[in-house]
């Protein structure tokens, strides 16, 4: 298939292209580059597009048979920073992105979401995607607008699909440690500490970045007219766990690998009034199923690090890094 992909210059796009590719996609890629145009190779079926993509046009979409629709600001801490480019892009852009696809003919637009549009929620209850939304952060609610009017403008001709991703892990050629299982990872090995928002009861459900990928190729492969439902929130419930349980999962992996006896966990800030218990099951009753585990994840960044293969630069901070090349100014 023919696919045109925004925004995959960054932690999960550079994961998601290698893997579409090597299942025999061609992929027409727009995006900024921010951390770097070669960091996704050469390949005879990848066109790459450098333009913000406020300026995307009809251009874009010929001989595209599926778009996916990743682009954002990425973030809770870059969506407060950045708060009106966080609504032009991660908002503004993902319509004009949904109203071309549809006026080009294209038959399947997917829309790359996040679960933190369930925002705060009672710590005895588990969402689904019937739930109620409620966006706590910039990020979190530009994307649930993106969702309600790009849904609007489905019809029979044109499907479009919202993939609600949990909070996502792991190795990715553009890494990022402001994600919390990686940054928890990285501050064992480097500090003996793993930092914890108090007070580690609010729930948070995780994903993979491969599985992320997965879910991703698996939704334009299947034949989704026949599904009742267009939302899918995409994790596992063996991922899902309270933070402060999230510390310990991370501190077990690492004692056992790395024979590191003295790691603690370092309380910081305010409770985190952001809470959400997520429920999986829409998602595999399409055969789809998350294959990497939190340890997994632990372990793969841990070998990384002590090899020399992986450190902490720069670029691995979002935000961090949109404030040293001055990201958004056009």
């Amino acid at each position: 298939m023919r696919l045109l992909i925004t925004g995959g210059g960054g932690y999960i796009g550079t994961t998601l292209i290698p893997y579409l590719l090597r299942k025999g996609h061609k992929i027409r890629l727009i995006d900024k580059f921010f951390f770097g145009k070669n960091i996704i190779n050469e390949n005879k079926n990848l066109e790459k597009i450098d333009i913000d993509t406020r300026e995307i046009n009809q251009d874009h979409f010929k001989d595209i048979d599926i778009v996916i629709d990743m682009v954002s600001i990425s973030n809770d801490p870059s969506g407060e920073k950045f708060q009106e480019s966080t609504w032009e892009i991660n908002w503004g852009s993902r319509i004009k992105c949904c109203k071309l696809a549809k006026k080009n003919n294209i038959k399947k637009y997917i829309l790359v979401s996040s679960c933190s549009i369930y925002g705060s929620t009672n710590h005895d209850i588990v969402v689904n995607e019937t739930s109620n939304a409620n966006p706590q952060t910039t990020y979190a609610k530009a994307n649930r607008k993106a969702e309600i009017d790009n849904l609007k403008l489905a019809d029979n001709d044109f499907e479009v699909i919202v993939l609600r991703l949990a909070t996502a892990f792991g190795l990715s050629k553009r890494m990022r440690f402001d994600l919390a299982i990686n940054a928890m990872t990285l501050n064992a090995i480097n500090s003996d500490n793993i930092p914890l928002m108090r007070d580690g009861t609010q729930w948070r459900p995780f994903v993979h970045v491969k599985d992320i990928s997965r879910a991703i190729h698996h939704f334009c492969e299947i034949n989704t007219k026949k599904l009742d439902s267009k939302i899918f929130n995409v994790g596992s419930k063996k991922n899902v766990c309270k933070l402060a349980d999230l510390g310990q999962i991370v501190k077990k992996s690492i004692q056992q690998k790395n024979n590191k006896d003295k790691i603690k966990i370092k309380w910081y800030g305010d409770p985190d009034i952001r809470s959400y218990n997520v429920c999986f099951n829409k998602i595999e009753e399409t055969g789809f199923k998350s294959k990497f585990s939190i340890k997994f994840g632990v372990d793969e960044i841990l070998n990384a690090i002590l090899t020399k293969n992986l450190t902490k630069t720069p670029d691995t901070i979002t935000l961090d890094w949109y404030n040293q090349i001055n990201a958004f100014n056009r």
